[in-house]
């Protein structure tokens, strides 16, 4: 099965709805190409990509770009030499890469969050009627600090930033992966969540130390229960990706299709 004939296929996993001006290209290599395995990550890092090639797989499906912008544009990156090194280990790797992410939130349902509320056990908890970029949920009551210790062990996570009274108990939830925490066009939209939806915390993906921080930390110190975690952009999204593989696969047939985790981009001193 070749390159393109695979895309074809996954943009059939979250409905026949397309979205015209997408991000949702093949980066790298060739359409052409035989598939002789497939690896799904968060994010082809340089490290991906070794991995990829020692486990004799061709194809790397990625959810963001891979040169360092939200288009993979390349103009800006001419006389740069991490670029150039880059570009060339991938070709030398005869690796294709298909980034998978416009068509992963806006189908039928957002699988990124389908694969997080998976790995959490949450699907019970979601409330009735969301928006796709918005999701709420009524959790059983637990402690802000048990909250976070659940997300750090089922999530894989060294460090969590967390704001708020660790002993306040946490039943209304919302969730905003990656950078819908930071409001994408709509600032007030995280906060204004919060108020409406009536939400003792709220996990996050990215944020800005400007809006919503502020909001639940002049909250808090007012006697309000209101709270934050903040996973990092990687980290919120990846559960949807480590469980693609099992979509993928039966439409591929006997193609191995396997997820690398591109792993915690920081170190913690």
């Amino acid at each position: 099965m070749k390159v393109r004939e695979i895309v074809d296929r996954v943009l059939t996993l979250n409905g026949e709805e397309r979205v015209e001006d997408t991000c949702d290209l093949l980066l790298e290599g060739d359409g052409e190409q035989p598939v002789t395995g497939i690896v799904v990550t968060f994010m082809a890092t340089v490290e991906v990509i070794r991995q990829a090639v020692e486990a004799g797989c061709n194809l790397i499906i990625t959810h963001e770009p891979i040169y360092f912008t939200g288009r993979d544009k390349r103009e800006w990156l001419r006389n740069d030499p991490v670029y150039h090194a880059k570009k060339a280990f991938i070709d030398d790797s005869r690796i294709s890469i298909w980034r998978y992410h416009d068509h992963m939130h806006h189908g039928k349902t957002d699988l990124i969050y389908a694969g997080m509320q998976k790995e959490l056990g949450w699907y019970d908890f979601l409330d009735a009627g969301m928006d796709k970029p918005q999701h709420c949920y009524s959790i059983p009551p637990v402690s802000l600090e048990s909250l976070v210790t659940c997300l750090k062990d089922k999530l894989d996570i060294k460090v969590i930033r967390v704001l708020g009274d660790l002993n306040m108990m946490c039943s209304r939830v919302g969730m905003l992966v990656g950078a819908m925490s930071m409001g994408m066009n709509d600032d007030n939209m995280p906060a204004a969540m919060m108020n409406d939806k009536k939400l003792d915390v709220m996990i996050c993906g990215e944020v800005l130390e400007w809006t919503l921080t502020p909001y639940v930390r002049d909250a808090s110190a007012m006697g309000f229960k209101k709270a934050m975690i903040v996973l990092g952009h990687a980290k919120s999204e990846e559960a949807g990706m480590k469980h693609l593989p099992a979509l993928i696969q039966p439409l591929v047939g006997d193609i191995p299709v396997r997820f690398i985790d591109s792993g915690e981009p920081f170190l913690s001193l």
